[in-house]
């Protein structure tokens, strides 16, 4: 009648602790312990089969057009900026109130910027890849930057911020795989922004413009700004609508498929 409990137990055993764990016959004086490695939980296989890539570039780059280039592809899941909610917290407009005032304004848009692309970052990935429009780590590099190198954030709203976005880095799992910086001119953005006539974006100078294209290429380019989260894949998107397909086409394999990723010349 013990005979079926004690295989029972037998085999959990040898499950529980393996040929040479401790307590096990063969770990006697002489027997060849062999180290095991810990298995991979389900968590850390799911990721290594999922890929997050951000698409990064200034104000009317053409960041909308890859992402809906894009977006009919197999398998992939497109996250465009939370604009709307930066455009309407319960009945108020951060985004309008920081280009108007900026200094007035720009903690609180940075503020809420950085929990909604935190959200983004960490919501769960159902496709084997996520295709990003922009990153918290622009947010803080780019766009905070400027405010801050400008003289719109005082340092204490500056040291604030970098202080919460730390934590996040430390904390929180918002990796990414690749960045895909659709390089621009800023007199081409100046150009598109003004045809597409966006509320906010008509008060948005040319000076400003290339502000953001300059901190881009100290990010992205010279790396002499901050750490770059990943690998740099540049695509240069002064082009028109037909050309820029074209180069997404072009790029496809680089941009989705992981062992493709060859991001020289």
């Amino acid at each position: 009648m013990l005979l079926r409990p004690l295989r029972g137990w037998a085999a959990l055993a040898l499950r529980c602790f393996g040929p040479g764990s401790p307590g096990s016959p063969a770990s006697g004086p002489g027997s060849r312990r062999v180290q095991r490695g810990a298995w991979p939980s389900d968590k850390e296989r799911e990721k290594e089969k999922k890929s997050v890539i951000c698409v990064e570039g200034n104000i009317a780059s053409g960041k909308t057009t890859c992402l809906e280039f894009f977006s009919n592809a197999t398998d992939i899941e497109v996250l465009t900026e939370p604009v709307s909610k930066w455009r309407n917290v319960r009945g108020h407009n951060p985004l309008g109130l920081m280009y108007q005032d900026a200094s007035r304004w720009g903690l609180t848009l940075q503020t809420y910027v950085q929990l909604t692309m935190l959200d983004r970052h960490t919501c769960p990935q159902v496709s084997s890849v996520r295709l990003m429009e922009r990153s918290i780590h622009s947010a803080r590099y780019i766009f905070v930057e400027n405010l801050y190198r400008s003289g719109k954030m005082p340092e204490v709203d500056y040291v604030v911020l970098s202080e919460w976005f730390d934590w996040i880095l430390r904390n929180m799992d918002v990796s990414v795989d690749l960045i895909v910086y659709l390089r621009t001119n800023p007199e081409t953005c100046y150009q598109r922004l003004k045809r597409r006539c966006r509320e906010e974006e008509k008060v948005i100078p040319l000076e400003y413009l290339e502000a953001i294209h300059h901190l881009h290429e100290e990010w992205l380019i010279k790396g002499s700004l901050f750490p770059v989260a990943a690998p740099v894949l540049v695509i240069e998107a002064d082009h028109h609508m037909e050309r820029m397909l074209e180069l997404f086409e072009q790029n496809r394999d680089r941009i989705l498929t992981p062992e493709n990723r060859k991001l020289g010349p």
